[in-house]
């Protein structure tokens, strides 16, 4: 381009200059087409825009290099304390050579932006009575500006200004749109998880949805949700892997929590992101995605589910590639996680109603089967043997008398839900039964215990007390494990029995009591008597209506019904979902000695029920002992001797015929659901076709 004087543009050089000033598009552009054209009239070598910013602390340099490229400068802070400073107290044209510029401002001359110079002049850029900067041109040479070219200079400023504002609010606006698109996009993401998730009452169907939707917006390949199980210091892990996008990976494992990566979110409640490599200490979940991804290093970002204050649980991501992790990502992920929280406590909350649900009809089941077995009067006793007929029978005949009643048995038999047959059958079920453990009591203070004493009838006595006959006036008294009574104490409870009168320990006042005894042991009480470690008098007057309860192994037939009752109460109280009962571990118990009867089988039970993954009871049979000449029934559920995983299900498979659902599945038989069996034969390469024969 030939150079033009300025004073010879006229109005239509005016307007070019303007029209071509205001077609750039940044203002890097914007300084270099400046700087072309002050060269080509002649008016300044170079040419620079310097703007305030942030309360007038900061300032921005804009220019280019010869070649085009922007200048860049990071010190604004210097910046704004340079020549354009001057501009906000005296709004005139500065003009000054190199020397004057160095003196004032050092700093800045020593810097790359401001190589020795001629002269240097700074006009203010302002919009609307407001400076807010500088346009500055730079001779090279020594001659100064005329006032000709001053008003020149002036005039292209005023351009500057105008433009350089229009550009701002051009980039402000883009900025400003950008981010209601950004924020629009993540709105929709948020709206689109709410919508897939919030519907999910099923935990394995919500990890499922929430695992879709964030693979889908993030390509994050391994999702997990992981919440506290029932069992103390265990965690429960529902994870879905993308190994192959079309058919992603489900499984559900229980792990412990000590040492963990969850327990450090549910310590600190806060998001955990970090890098984990092959050789770090590993917990089982983290070693697993090492063996899934071929070893790569994994991202790992944990999220704190809550509710209120509330930690639920936590949502695990792993990824190989961490710059999925990016700060834009991991603000939506926090959103997103406050979303999955609230999902996963209406989850949680649905489960409750319907382990509640499940315990009234467990509950009603139980009760239909009792009533069906035996009168509702006898209340917890169970069994529809000849035996416990016949001592059923006796219940009934003698809970009306006022008789003294002496119920015999080995020990677990259940003796005690006889005694309380009998009192709920009598005319004194109006009040509470009174038991007391003869055995259970030291000598010294059992008489205290049945009898009571006054303050001060022995050393510790310091107020008074009431004894278990007093309490029991007008109600029954029921003396377990009565052969381990002391022989000094035995008369006194002979008299009591004989007159319904005793005196409390300190005290000559006779009380009177109307109290129904009800006696029990597991001791031959006449053995005793010829031993002399027993009154004669005394069991004479226990003995008047013996009831002898037979031990379990001798009424074989009702205990599958036990085995049931027992099942469900114990299953209920562990907060269990255990609804069927192998036939042959039913068969199985009902061949077994249990020489603790009742209670010993309440006791395996227990114990099975602990054991027990799924809803089918697993019982682990080397723990009970056969009768002679018996063997046990297999039970499938169990693993055998040195059997992993892969070979356990292969083996269920085989004896199910392939059948996978049902009620004589293989997911049955193993305690598992459906899909989780149906993952787990993915992942372990089982095809139940080739199986079969």
């Amino acid at each position: 381009m030939s150079y033009t004087p300025m004073g010879d543009l006229g109005q239509q050089g005016l307007f070019d200059i303007t029209r071509t000033l205001l077609q750039q598009p940044d203002l890097a552009a914007l300084c270099e087409t400046l700087t072309q054209l002050v060269k080509q009239s002649a008016l300044a070598d170079r040419a620079a825009i310097v703007l305030l910013q942030a309360g007038n602390h900061r300032a921005s340099y804009h220019a280019t290099h010869e070649a085009g490229k922007p200048i860049a400068y990071d010190d604004d802070s210097l910046l704004a304390n340079g020549p354009v400073r001057r501009l906000l107290s005296r709004p005139d044209a500065l003009h000054c050579d190199y020397r004057e510029f160095s003196e004032t401002w050092p700093q800045l001359a020593a810097s790359e932006l401001y190589t020795p110079f001629g002269h240097y002049s700074l006009l203010p850029l302002a919009a609307e009575g407001r400076i807010f900067g500088g346009c500055e041109f730079i001779r090279d040479n020594d001659q100064p500006w005329t006032e000709k070219e001053y008003q020149r200079l002036q005039t292209f400023t005023q351009i500057i200004a105008v433009v350089t504002e229009q550009i701002q609010s051009r980039v402000t606006n883009n900025v400003d749109y950008d981010l209601l698109c950004h924020e629009r996009d993540n709105f929709r993401i948020l709206v689109a998880i709410t919508n897939a998730v919030l519907s999910r009452l099923d935990m394995d169907d919500l990890v499922s949805a929430v695992a879709k939707e964030i693979h889908y917006y993030f390509r994050i390949d391994a999702i997990s949700i992981v919440l506290r199980s029932n069992r103390k210091g265990k965690l429960n892990i529902y994870s879905t892997h993308y190994l192959d996008v079309n058919d992603p990976v489900h499984d559900q494992s229980e792990v412990s929590e000590a040492g963990t990566l969850t327990e450090r979110v549910f310590k600190s409640k806060e998001m955990l992101m970090l890098n984990l490599r092959e050789q770090d200490k590993l917990a089982p979940y983290e070693r697993m995605l090492f063996d899934m991804w071929d070893n790569q290093i994994q991202t790992l970002c944990l999220l704190p589910l809550m509710s209120g204050n509330t930690m639920l649980g936590v949502l695990k991501l792993a990824q190989c590639d961490e710059k999925v992790f990016t700060a834009t990502n991991l603000k939506l992920l926090r959103q997103i996680a406050e979303r999955v929280a609230i999902a996963v406590d209406n989850a949680l909350a649905y489960q409750e109603i319907h382990r509640l649900k499940e315990r009234l009809v467990d509950e009603n089941l139980a009760l239909t089967e009792q009533l069906n077995n035996v009168e509702s009067e006898f209340g917890e006793i169970i069994g529809r043997s000849e035996a416990m007929y016949s001592v059923l029978k006796q219940v009934e005949m003698v809970a009306q008398s006022d008789s003294t009643v002496l119920i015999l048995g080995e020990t677990g038999t259940g003796k005690e839900l006889i005694a309380r047959a009998i009192h709920n059958l009598s005319n004194r079920n109006g009040r509470r039964m009174v038991k007391m453990n003869c055995a259970a009591m030291p000598a010294g203070l059992l008489e205290s215990d049945l009898f009571g004493h006054e303050r001060g009838a022995f050393t510790g006595a310091n107020t008074q007390r009431i004894g278990r006959f007093e309490l029991a006036d007008k109600s029954s008294l029921f003396l377990d494990e009565v052969g381990d009574m002391p022989v000094e104490l035995q008369p006194k409870l002979l008299r009591v029995l004989q007159e319904q009168e005793f005196e409390r320990l300190g005290s000559n006042k006779l009380i009177r009591t109307d109290v129904r005894l009800i006696a029990a042991t597991n001791r031959d009480l006449k053995q005793m008597v010829n031993d002399r470690e027993f009154r004669s008098d005394l069991y004479y007057r226990l003995n008047v209506f013996p009831i002898h309860l037979p031990p379990l192994r001798e009424r074989p037939e009702d205990i599958p019904l036990l085995v049931k009752a027992f099942t469900f109460k114990i299953a209920r109280r562990l907060g269990r979902n255990i609804d069927s009962i192998p036939a042959e571990t039913l068969r199985t118990l009902e061949r077994m000695e249990w020489p603790g009867n009742v209670r010993e089988l309440e006791n395996v039970i227990e114990r099975a029920v602990l054991l027990t993954r799924g809803s089918v009871l697993q019982l682990s049979l080397p723990e009970v002992t056969l009768s002679p000449n018996e063997s046990p029934a297999p039970a499938a559920t169990c693993a055998m001797d040195g059997e992993d995983e892969f070979q356990l299900i292969t083996r269920v498979l085989k004896e199910t015929n392939g059948v996978v659902a049902g009620p004589k599945g293989a997911a049955q038989r193993l305690g598992l659901k459906r899909t989780t069996l149906l993952s787990r034969m993915k992942r372990l390469g089982i095809d139940k076709d080739a199986l079969l024969p």
